[in-house]
């Protein structure tokens, strides 16, 4: 992983912190203990806080939690997450130079970016700005994208009944719509900035026509600047390689 961060006044120091205190570590034990220890898999949601953290070079190590083994539903992953969805993290040099466990994507974006200063803007309004897109990401963009996943490549793909398909492709396109909308403005979704609001949205987006294969249901080719932008996020080389971690 990458280990060119520079630590700043936010950070309370890299130092090593014994994380016996957490369980999960007992399972997936620390080979770097004084990094960033992240437990994911390589899903949309799960790509949102590797692409960030390589996108802001914090040191860090990364654990797979194997969905066919059922560790997400294991005590020793449940006791760091209690919903047993991942991503979770543990930072060894959180708030005060203390270890700190957090969970929720969208949570830890939100904490990797104060804690290095970046991908989030300074000033408040630019701050809430990048905040409301990422609150979009995860109240409509995974949720509804993800549902039309289901009913699309997994077993829903097999009801008879194809309103609840249909359903959720409607959604998708609305909200593909304000998205492409919202992209006129400029190449990223704050203008000139590339944020964690970008960083949010690329992994589904990126699932949607690739990975579910839905691109030609809700008619993608038509969202030209979702597309143009899709392909800037995905030209990024912190991209490419967060979309792959854990491997």
């Amino acid at each position: 992983m990458r280990r060119d961060y520079v630590a700043g006044p936010n950070d309370g120091g890299l130092t090593v912190t014994d994380l016996a205190a957490f369980p999960i570590a007992r399972r997936w034990p620390a080979e770097h203990p004084d990094r960033l220890q992240l437990y994911s898999m390589p899903t949309p949601n799960g790509v949102k806080v590797s692409i960030m953290l390589e996108e802001t070079g914090l040191p860090y190590e990364a654990h797979r939690i194997d969905f066919a083994r059922e560790d997400q539903k294991s005590p020793e992953f449940l006791s760091l997450n209690p919903n047993g969805k991942i991503p979770a993290i543990i930072d060894p040099a959180g708030p005060g130079g203390r270890p700190l466990g957090l969970f929720e994507s969208g949570a830890i974006l939100l904490y990797l970016a104060d804690k290095t200063g970046r991908f989030v803007p300074a000033d408040p309004v630019g701050r809430w700005q990048a905040i409301q897109w990422v609150m979009f990401q995860m109240g409509g963009v995974g949720p509804m994208f993800g549902q039309l996943g289901f009913f699309h490549k997994f077993a829903g793909r097999d009801y008879e009944d194809k309103r609840p398909r249909d359903r959720y492709v409607a959604e998708a396109v609305r909200l593909l719509g304000v998205m492409d909308a919202a992209l006129a403005k400029g190449p990223w979704f704050l203008g000139e900035d590339y944020t964690i609001a970008d960083i949010a949205m690329v992994g589904w987006v990126n699932a949607l026509v690739g990975f579910y294969g839905a691109g030609d249901l809700v008619g993608f080719d038509r969202f030209a600047n979702v597309r143009a932008w899709l392909e800037r996020g995905l030209a990024r080389p912190a991209v490419q390689r967060g979309l792959t971690i854990p491997a």
